[in-house]
Formats: C-alpha cells, sequence, structure tokens
C-alpha cells in the first residue's frame, strides 16, 4: 500500500461513497478514519493503512480539491500531535481503539497535565502522587498551564507513583477523564485578557489502571515521546509562504507606503528571509518523520518558532506606531484555541510573550539542542541519583 495512485483511488472511493455536499461533516469523518486515509502511515484499523507518511499529502489534495470537510485540526492539536502518537507507541490495543478514532474525528478534546507549580522546567520534579489501591490509582496534585482543559474531555497525566527513587524514575502515565470527580478547573487570566489556560486541582481521583499508558515507573520515557511530538506540532506546523506571524505585517508593509522606513524595511526583509527558511526546515524535518519518530531537532524548530514570533510581532508593533498600542479586547474570554492572525498587532506582540514559555521554556530547549543535537558535555547535576523524597524543595 505504498503507491501515490492507489491512495488516490482509495480517495476517490470514499468521495464517491460519501459525497461531501449531502454527507454530515461528522459522518464524513468517521468514514475517511474507517477507511484508513486520516493518517495514512497509522496501522489498519486505527485510521491509516501502514503506507508512507509522505503519501497523505496526496490524500489531503484530492479531499481538498473535492471540498470535503477538515477535522479542524488546530482546536484539536494536543491530540493529534502528542496524545495520539504516545497512545499509539505506548498503548494497549484496547485503548488504540478507543480513543484514536474520536481523537481524530473531533469529538472527544485532549489536554495535557503535565507542568505543575513547583515543575515547570525541571518536569521530572513532579509531586501529584498517584497512589495504587486495588485495580486503582488515587491521584492528588495540581497541575497548571493547561490549554483546552476548560473543553477537553481526556487529558494525558504524569504523576509521582514511587516518591524513593531518583525524580526521573518512579514517574507514570495515565489517561485521566476530566469529567471525573475530583477534577476541578480554574481558569488563568493572560496579558492578554483571555484564559485559553487553565490550572487543574485533582483532588483524590480515581483512575483504573487499565488507562495506564506504559509500564509502571517508566512514564518519564513515554513523557518523551510526547514531548518529542509537542515541539514538533509546535515549531514544525505546516504553513504556505507568508503563513503565520510574517503574512500580517507583510501586508501591512505593502498596503500602507506611508509606515515606511529605511530601517524597518531592512529589518522586515531579514526577518522574512528567516521566516521563510524556517518554514522550509519545519518542511524537511517532517520529510525526516517518514523514517522514524521525531528526535531533538523538533526542540530547534521550537525555538526558532518562539524567536519569530516575537521579533515579528515586535516589527509590527514599531511599524503601526501609535495604532500598534491599540488593543481591541480586554474581555475576560475562554477560548478553544489560539489566533494570531485573526486578532490586531498588539494581541500578537502580547500573546507571543508565551512562545518562549509554552511547549518548552527556551532555555530548557537550548540545553536539549546543545546536548543532544551539538553533542556539548552535559551541565553537572547534583540530583541524579538522589530519590525524589529528599530533594530540597
Amino acid at each position: 500500500m505504498s503507491s501515490a495512485e492507489e491512495m488516490r483511488r482509495r480517495t476517490r472511493e470514499l468521495l464517491a461513497a460519501h459525497p461531501p455536499a449531502s454527507t454530515d461533516r461528522l459522518d464524513f469523518l468517521r468514514a475517511r478514519f474507517d477507511a484508513g486515509l486520516a493518517w495514512v502511515h497509522y496501522p489498519e484499523g486505527l485510521g491509516g493503512l501502514g503506507a508512507p507518511r509522505s503519501l497523505q499529502a496526496v490524500v489531503d489534495a484530492e479531499l481538498e480539491a473535492a471540498g470535503a470537510p477538515d477535522n479542524d485540526p488546530r482546536r484539536i492539536g494536543i491530540g493529534l500531535g502528542m496524545a495520539a502518537p504516545t497512545i499509539l507507541q505506548f498503548g494497549t490495543e484496547e485503548q488504540k481503539r478507543r480513543y484514536l478514532r474520536p481523537l481524530w474525528t473531533g469529538e472527544e478534546v485532549w489536554c495535557q497535565l503535565f507542568s505543575e507549580p513547583g515543575a515547570g522546567s525541571d518536569l521530572a520534579a513532579l509531586g501529584t502522587r498517584a497512589v495504587r489501591e486495588g485495580d486503582n490509582w488515587v491521584v492528588n496534585g495540581q497541575k497548571v498551564w493547561t490549554s483546552s482543559a476548560h473543553v477537553a474531555r481526556w487529558a494525558i497525566l504524569i504523576a509521582r507513583t514511587d516518591p524513593d527513587v531518583p525524580k526521573h524514575r518512579g514517574i507514570t502515565y495515565f489517561v485521566c477523564d476530566m469529567t471525573d470527580p475530583g477534577v476541578e478547573v480554574r481558569p488563568l487570566r493572560q496579558i492578554t485578557g483571555e484564559a485559553e489556560f487553565n490550572e487543574v486541582f485533582l483532588t483524590d481521583v480515581r483512575i483504573p489502571d487499565s488507562r495506564r499508558l506504559g509500564q509502571v515507573g517508566d512514564g518519564w520515557k513515554v513523557a518523551q515521546t510526547t514531548l518529542n511530538n509537542e515541539r514538533v506540532a509546535i515549531g514544525g506546523m505546516r504553513l504556505p509562504r507568508e503563513g503565520g506571524m510574517i503574512g500580517p505585517v507583510s501586508r501591512t508593509w505593502r498596503e500602507r507606503p506611508e509606515l515606511r522606513t529605511h530601517d524597518l524595511h531592512q529589518r522586515l526583509l531579514k526577518l522574512w528571509v528567516e521566516a521563510e527558511v524556517s518554514r522550509l526546515t519545519a518542511e524537511r524535518l517532517r520529510q525526516q518523520l517518514v523514517a522514524g519518530q521525531p528526535g531533538p531537532e523538533g526542540a530547534g524548530m521550537k525555538l526558532a518558532f518562539a524567536r519569530l514570533n516575537q521579533e515579528i510581532s515586535g516589527l509590527e508593533v514599531e511599524l503601526l506606531g501609535e495604532e500598534g498600542l491599540l488593543y481591541d479586547d480586554w474581555t475576560m474570554r475562554r477560548p478553544e484555541l489560539v489566533d494570531f492572525t485573526g486578532r490586531d498587532a498588539g494581541y500578537r506582540y502580547l500573546r507571543s510573550k508565551g512562545n518562549s514559555i509554552e511547549g518548552g521554556t527556551t532555555e530548557v530547549l537550548l540545553n536539549i539542542v546543545a546536548e543532544r543535537v551539538l553533542g556539548l558535555p552535559a551541565e553537572p547535576r547534583t540530583d541524579k541519583d538522589v530519590a525524589w523524597k529528599d530533594l530540597a524543595r
């Protein structure tokens, strides 16, 4: 199942059996998943055909030309980009069949319960506890900076199951039902005025052992799959030329000649080139994924994403002058997703400040690139062999 022509044939059969113009959107998405055309590189029966990842572009082009609906990937990005690859690699067959289809169709939104108030950059120091009671785990703790928690049905969760071993061990990975008793979601208001993020309190939440991903104590290993995919999802997203932040400022430059100066022109040219280099590098990274799992290179892409967004949005504010200081809406809102390009320059400038924190802080990602990509000596870690319970907090 590896030819482009075969992919086109299967896609046309799907379109003939389920014409987009007369088929309910959700029914079409379910049929697409069942036909193996959701993510063609996944196994048969799980939305794929075991085909090369590169053939997904063939399917997507046919469907787009036919006006077929997509699954609103930005809305369910955490599920698609982080939860699904982890479930595929570490989940049981029962878990894969239960979670992947409604995840892909968008019927069930996912969020990520990783960071904590005392364990953000040093994620392995997390203190949320999960204690085994028969066939269940009882979880207590607090998570923070959780995107989409207010609309999510499921969460990927890491918790400490053994405090007597060093911090990178003794962590276990779970799937948490966000509708269970003891799960409380509270909004975190940001500098933009909205509450896209949340803090989540877990009080005696009972999670069946059947919702554990991977072995007990192997949660850090499982989490690395999630984190590597998260960085690729953030920094390596597919964009057209002048997609993302560079688009609005380029349009303003063309449409508002009275705002132009020589200095701003030189800076815009430099950032335009860097944005295009980053876009093409992301395309190459996605091509490399065809051969295996994402590696630490995704950290480099995420670093570039954050820096470029902040520099481009700063240039846009300068270009617009007084207009750039305006901000259209301080209303407390709880959006399902971030809209960088559909708002004004003031919003983009403020929201981009979070890009260097979310998905791994710039400082942590610089260490990852230095050690795992460039092969530089690792920083000394005095707590590496110390039991978590003995760490200073």
